[in-house]
């Protein structure tokens, strides 16, 4: 239990003590949820649980830099519950957050079921989409809203769409129409897209085929980057990289600016400054579209940032933000509402929006329950522009040109 969220220790900011960590070597589910919370409860306030179905998987990343760290999402969730306990307590109200960390394969329903049997009924979780969409049916007998913190599949905001399902990350499109209106705006509209050969990457090129057919953009030409399965990191890396990139992207027609596509990051870090032609990388690499950025400061984010860095010694990361606004979105709705059962409604109630340190107020799109956000574009070291750009106008809010609109989506919510 982290009391007043003063200086955790290494074990808690993990999510994991010694018996939680013992257990997680004996069976897939981590042995038992364990608690957060803010400042302590009184006696007579109402409680408001969340619950983090929170993923133990890690892929491998070409840059050490870029590795997600144990408590990646948690931590952001943490912080978000002491911020809601903090304001709660003014209205008699006190939040918090149980983490059940699950290794993959492990059983999703019996998971969940340990959650509503606590009383949970609003559940974050950075699984992937179909586990996630798992999660959301399981949920539905029980009156369990899913937040979903990670999965940038558009398929969960289309035909997969679930009314107990709501998007705090953001999706694909989202991310592809942000890089391409940037591009647009910098009239770089010649493409050459390099895409991976996993499923996942083939998805994300598609986001970028529409994204440049909407935004007037134009693919001259694409390539497949075959994973071979080899090494990411090696000690003869850097000069089998330097020789084989340029190769790559050797002869292709003339381009602006190359769009990478590789979300299982098998080769787009290594795209700048090892192309055959000098040209900017955009996308998986070079310059990203990001929900955050340990960079950026602007409207009040230094702040948020500084508090991060104090609490768990690290920058925050993208995965942080969108638990932390997740749990924001709970604690400005339980500030609104007259019950914690209400706090779902009040979330997609008209006009309902949360602050985030984005520069505006983020609303959920009644169509697919996607959280409109502006989407940062980073290249690592600052943020070098915010979508949606200037000039892409749009009859409801600009927010609305990233991603699906309503005229465009196939969701069907009841």
């Amino acid at each position: 239990m982290l009391t007043g969220m003063k200086r955790p220790n290494p074990a808690a900011r993990n999510g994991l003590d010694r018996r939680g960590a013992l257990a997680l070597l004996l069976t897939p589910l981590a042995l038992a949820p364990l608690a957060f919370a803010g400042p302590p409860a009184r006696a007579g306030d109402t409680a408001i649980r969340t619950g983090y179905i929170r993923s133990l998987a890690r892929r491998p990343t070409i840059s050490l830099a870029d590795a997600l760290p144990p408590d990646a999402g948690l931590a952001g969730a943490t912080l978000a519950t002491a911020d809601n306990t903090t304001t709660g307590r003014l209205l008699g109200q006190s939040f918090d957050l149980t983490d059940l960390p699950v290794r993959p394969g492990a059983d999703l329903a019996a998971a969940l079921a340990q959650l509503t049997g606590a009383g949970i009924r609003l559940v974050l979780t950075d699984l992937p989409a179909a586990e996630v969409l798992a999660l959301a049916e399981a949920g539905q007998k029980d009156g369990v809203t899913i937040f979903n913190v990670a999965a940038a599949d558009d398929a969960l905001r289309a035909g997969d769409c679930r009314g107990n399902l709501i998007h705090v990350a953001p999706s694909r499109s989202m991310l592809a129409d942000a890089v391409a209106q940037y591009l647009v705006w910098k009239k770089w509209t010649r493409w050459l897209l390099v895409l991976g050969s996993h499923p996942e990457d083939r998805l994300l090129a598609d986001a970028y085929r529409r994204a440049a057919k909407r935004f007037g953009a134009r693919i001259v030409q694409e390539r497949v980057s075959e994973d071979s399965g080899g090494a990411r990191q090696t000690d003869t890396g850097l000069t089998q990289v330097q020789q084989q990139i340029p190769l790559l992207t050797q002869g292709a027609p003339d381009y602006d600016v190359l769009v990478a596509a590789d979300e299982n990051e098998v080769f787009a870090g290594y795209l700048p400054y090892r192309t055959w032609d000098a040209r900017p990388v955009a996308g998986s690499a070079g310059l990203v579209p990001a929900s955050w950025d340990a960079s950026s400061d602007s409207w009040g984010g230094a702040q948020l940032q500084s508090r991060f860095t104090r609490l768990f010694h690290r920058r925050m990361m993208p995965l942080d933000m969108q638990a932390w606004t997740s749990v924001r979105l709970i604690g400005e709705a339980a500030s609104r509402s007259d019950s914690p059962d209400r706090i779902v409604a009040t979330l997609r109630s008209p006009g309902f929006g949360v602050a985030a340190y984005k520069g505006q107020l983020l609303t959920l799109r009644d169509w697919d329950l996607q959280l409109r956000q502006p989407v940062l574009l980073t290249d690592g070291r600052s943020v070098v522009s915010v979508s949606p750009q200037p000039g892409f106008l749009h009859q409801v809010t600009e927010l609305d040109t990233l991603g699906v609109d309503r005229p465009e989506s196939t969701c069907r919510l009841p």
